[in-house]
């Protein structure tokens, strides 16, 4: 795991200094920004290949702030749209993605609890978009650091291609701080 850490600590330092709104007018931005994201996206290949082989991927980073995508295609259900377990798939990544980017490596996200609300069915890729304020970030840290343990709560709108509300998340996560060992 010390392989994937580094690969999260240089990342994640790449995903901050890069501009999410570079475009091809500043290639060098632009390009920061690209391979950042594909970075994040093979980071996320290698710790959970479930998630590459069924089309999730990465859209968007910045600090407390992740969009995330899962493809129609190798996901569709019995009657053409969006599979449950895709949804579920884009709603619970991002939550861990966030936890390791902006908390850091030292700290081990784990889902404890989550709730999808289907709204209505989705015939194409669907997004989610997550969140963190600084403040909460800095409390989940503050809490790990004393304790070995912080909480925090994420809710996601997931949108098809069109903008329309699909579907609600509301996940629990906890994070644990790697060696942590209390005080006597």
């Amino acid at each position: 795991m010390a392989i994937i850490d580094t690969l999260i600590g240089t990342a994640g330092q790449v995903v901050l200094s890069s501009d999410p709104k570079a475009t091809l007018l500043q290639p060098f931005e632009w390009l920061k920004k690209t391979g950042s994201y594909a970075a994040v996206n093979r980071i996320v290949g290698m710790a959970i290949p479930f998630a590459t082989r069924n089309g999730f991927s990465v859209e968007e980073m910045r600090p407390g702030y992740v969009r995330a995508k899962v493809k129609l295609k190798g996901n569709k259900n019995h009657f053409g749209s969006l599979y449950a377990g895709a949804y579920f798939l884009v709603a619970e990544i991002p939550g861990g993605v966030m936890a390791l980017f902006d908390l850091g490596p030292a700290y081990t996200p784990i889902l404890k609890e989550m709730t999808l609300e289907f709204l209505q069915p989705a015939n194409s890729d669907v997004t989610v978009e997550f969140s963190l304020p600084p403040e909460t970030v800095a409390a989940v840290l503050a809490d790990a650091d004393a304790t070995g343990r912080g909480k925090f709560t994420l809710e996601g709108i997931l949108r098809d291609s069109k903008g329309n509300h699909v579907a609600t998340s509301l996940a629990q996560y906890r994070v644990r701080k790697k060696g942590f060992k209390p005080q006597a």
